[in-house]
């Protein structure tokens, strides 16, 4: 698998900056653009997703897809983009292979729709040659990881709880810092975005250095049943 074609890294201290961005984002993003949105229990994947909405012009109203696998969020005609593309938000945490995302039909909806994959990295890169990455990280981590259980991309996901739902904790406003990655031929190059800078490049820690604690993603609750935001 090639690497991205660029990187892209940002600090966002509230949640209306975080609302910001995406909104920015969407209001480049075209027909048939894949999204692959990673971030811990908190980190803002909802928030970003709703900026994600309004920068499309599509219906309000969008929330985290905890209980069912697929949500359809059509376009407004009297909206800032009549005519533009819906958006298709996906839940995949329980999806363990390329395979069970055909099962889904993402593709019959790409051709109208940008899709918004979460926890879709391993699973999702077939449906199109370009997609953007976003990862979304809290200053504090979830859960801890039980090496056992990883992701097909081989990162561990965290102990798993059921009790747990994937909604935004009411820590808001504190600072996420969102990474965005480019890939393929549709995202040769990075989107003009406020703020939006060459992330810096990971550095090993010194022999001084001690390293920080790691932030491992809290799995989301098992999917049910697709539902149509109409």
């Amino acid at each position: 698998m090639s690497g991205p074609a660029w990187e892209r890294g940002l600090e966002v201290r509230t949640a209306a900056e975080t609302h910001a961005l995406a909104a920015a984002l969407g209001a480049v993003l075209q027909t048939g653009d894949l999204l692959v949105l990673t971030g811990e229990l908190g980190a803002g994947k909802t928030t970003f997703t709703q900026g994600l909405g309004e920068g499309l012009g599509v219906r309000a109203g969008i929330i985290s897809p905890t209980f069912v696998l697929v949500r359809i969020h059509p376009n407004l005609p009297g909206g800032p983009r009549p005519g533009g593309p819906d958006l298709v938000h996906v839940d995949a945490y329980r999806l363990e292979s390329a395979a069970e995302i055909d099962d889904i039909d993402l593709e019959n909806t790409m051709d109208s729709a940008v899709t918004v994959v979460e926890w879709g990295r391993g699973r999702v890169e077939h449906l199109s040659d370009s997609r953007l990455e976003v990862e979304l990280h809290r200053p504090r981590g979830g859960a801890a990881a039980d090496p056992a259980a990883a992701d097909p991309a081989g990162t561990p996901r965290a102990a798993a709880d059921p009790g747990v739902l994937d909604f935004d904790t009411d820590d808001d406003d504190e600072p996420r810092t969102v990474v965005i990655r480019g890939f393929g031929p549709r995202w040769a190059e990075a989107p003009a975005l406020p703020g939006l800078e060459p992330a810096a490049p990971d550095t090993a820690p010194g022999p001084d250095t001690e390293p920080g604690p790691a932030t491992e993603p809290v799995p989301e609750t098992p999917p049910q049943t697709p539902e149509r935001n109409s």
